[in-house]
């Protein structure tokens, strides 16, 4: 007969220092390892097949547009005459005659526009111009909006005041006047700039009207970025880790730049891919009223610009670009919201 145990005896029990069995060891293992904040971002935002599925189409537009021109036998600049208004995979009577006599002719995937020039080269180039006209702008709005609005949100009471009407006033400014007085004013200037510093002149084939619509983005578009970022900055500044900084004697500077910042990275980078599909269309719908690049350069709008004149009789030639505009606008845009979702830790799933 098992010996009575007193529940409110003190002495120790020595069953409970027995070795654990396999079966009690295998309640303790850890069901998933320990992550990090971005382990668990990627895995978040690989389980969103929308979002994979919108990054792949950009990886796919950035080879098409910066690697696939340097294997293409074609320039985007070059006039095959005799070959204008060809439609797609069709040939010039100059290029049958080639055919026929046994040489090789690449043929013209999309067709050529009125001047003869290959559409698929042309359609990298408009790619090319398109893609980086968003990124460097929304690396504009970024750099920008993130100084502007950190110091804005830190400082708060009188400053942020002042600085957040001035936000209000320049969001008041309507851009299309702001980019036909940037072009009219700075075309004199840039053009004496690109004179006199020859190695500016990958800026100039750009032409004085993406100057300006860089110059616009710099100056008008950055203003929510401030305010997202005002408004992260202002919900930072109240944590434990702000006032230790503070007591160890941090300036401000620093506070701002190694501790306030890098803890908005998450919201920065979304919103930053968010502008990228913003500055594409600005600089299409631009070029498409004939305020963009300049012949021979293109761009997605200048492309569909040039085709709307004979959308009838050679309705592919607009029905390339729209459709480039189209995949990389909205690629950007659900490849954004995916980043938002695997970034908010609110949706954090238990996976």
């Amino acid at each position: 007969m098992e010996a009575f145990k007193n529940p409110f005896s003190l002495h120790l029990n020595a069953e409970d220092f027995l070795p654990a069995a396999d079966e009690e060891k295998q309640q303790l293992i850890i069901m998933r390892e320990s992550t990090t904040f971005w382990k668990d971002a990627w895995r978040r935002l690989t389980h969103n097949k929308v979002a994979m599925a919108a990054f792949v189409v950009i990886i796919i537009a950035i080879l098409f547009a910066f690697v696939a021109p340097s294997f293409y036998p074609y320039a985007y600049d070059q006039q095959i005459r005799g070959s204008e208004f060809l439609h797609p995979m069709q040939y010039s009577a100059k290029e049958l005659k080639a055919i026929s006599a046994g040489q090789s002719v690449f043929p013209h995937f999309l067709g050529t526009d009125m001047h003869g020039r290959d559409m698929v080269i042309r359609l990298m180039m408009g790619t090319k111009i398109s893609l980086l006209v968003g990124i460097i702008a929304s690396m504009l709005v970024l750099l920008i909006g993130t100084v502007y609005g950190a110091i804005s949100g830190f400082f708060g009471g009188v400053v942020d005041l002042v600085m957040m009407r001035i936000v209000d006033v320049i969001y008041s400014i309507p851009d299309m006047l702001t980019i036909i007085l940037l072009q009219v004013t700075l075309k004199a200037p840039l053009t004496n700039l690109f004179d006199a510093h020859p190695s500016l002149g990958w800026l100039q084939a750009m032409g004085v009207p993406m100057v300006s619509i860089f110059l616009t983005f710099s100056l008008l578009y950055w203003t929510n970025m401030a305010r997202i970022i005002r408004g992260q900055i202002m919900a930072l500044k109240e944590q434990e880790f702000v006032t230790a900084a503070h007591a160890l004697g941090a300036s401000n500077s620093r506070i701002i730049i190694k501790h306030l910042i890098p803890n908005c990275i998450s919201v920065l980078i979304v919103t930053a891919t968010l502008e990228i599909p913003r500055a594409i269309f600005t600089e299409a719908f631009l070029s498409f009223l004939g305020l963009g690049v300049m012949n021979p350069m293109a761009s997605l709008g200048s492309l569909a610009s040039d085709a709307i004149g004979g959308m009838e009789s050679y309705t592919y030639l607009l029905v390339a670009p729209a459709v480039a505009i189209s995949l990389v606008i909205l690629s950007f845009n659900l490849f954004g919201d995916g980043l938002r979702d695997a970034f908010d830790p609110k949706l954090k799933e238990n996976k």
